[in-house]
């Protein structure tokens, strides 16, 4: 089965190549990701993260799973310096930068728990796949009817960060200004979470991140820096 929806802002589709689909199951993933969004959106003002940015909520008063969440932002803050950081100044709580891959991994959980062997979910781009080989195409950075490389994966994630879809949209949290040293990194882990994470924590370091990110356990990183030079790490698991 494939079924594509706009949720969160971006496309999300999945693939399930099983002879057998659990009944349901599609609309329990969707249905899982909209209410993610519902729940963590800082762009609605109804949603827990928006009431705690306003200090409706008390910090040890959220969900498990929004503390879940930032627990994680702050692992990724205090590993990088304060370059990745979903509190900016001016900009109040913003933690998209963790929701997108936690929530699209949860939803790979409710695959696997399915009894599901062989899927791919794509949200927006950022994959996470069982069952491969899978063939993942990561952009050209600067021609959109183009990729730079193609990845083949068996189980795992890819996650890109890069300025061609939304421009300078990463902020170094260390100065609150674009973060321009890189124009596009992927990274390949055994999650979403740390995949979608990882990237744009490098990304936001700048150039410093490619090895950052290549040194993380499980990471295996593809990079083109503000040079246009190619920068990969030897484990990436490039398509023959």
């Amino acid at each position: 089965m494939h079924r594509v929806e706009q949720v969160m802002g971006f496309p999300v589709s999945l693939r399930i190549d099983d002879e057998e689909v659990p009944e349901g199951l599609a609309d329990a993933v969707f249905d899982g990701l909209r209410e993610t969004d519902r729940r963590f959106s800082p762009f609605r003002p109804d949603s827990e993260v928006s009431r705690l940015g306003r200090g409706e909520i008390a910090a040890d008063g959220v969900s498990a799973d929004l503390a879940e969440v930032l627990s994680v932002a702050e692992r990724y803050r205090r590993e990088t310096g304060g370059a990745f950081d979903v509190r900016l100044p001016g900009r109040g709580l913003d933690p998209c930068a963790v929701v997108k891959g936690w929530s699209v991994q949860r939803a790979a959980r409710l695959l696997h728990g399915a009894g599901v062997r062989r899927f791919c979910l794509n949200a927006g781009g950022d994959v996470v796949a069982a069952g491969g080989p899978w063939r993942v195409g990561v952009r050209h950075p600067e021609i959109a009817d183009q990729v730079c490389v193609v990845l083949e994966i068996e189980h795992g994630a890819v996650a890109t960060s890069a300025r061609y879809a939304r421009g300078d949209h990463i902020l170094d949290g260390r100065t609150g200004r674009p973060a321009t040293g890189l124009l596009s990194l992927t990274v390949v882990a055994p999650t979403l979470t740390e995949a979608d994470v990882t990237a744009t924590a490098a990304f936001a370091m700048g150039a410093d991140g490619i090895a950052w990110a290549a040194g993380r356990t499980g990471c295996e990183v593809f990079a083109v820096d503000g040079l246009r030079r190619v920068r990969r790490t030897e484990g990436l698991p490039v398509a023959v």
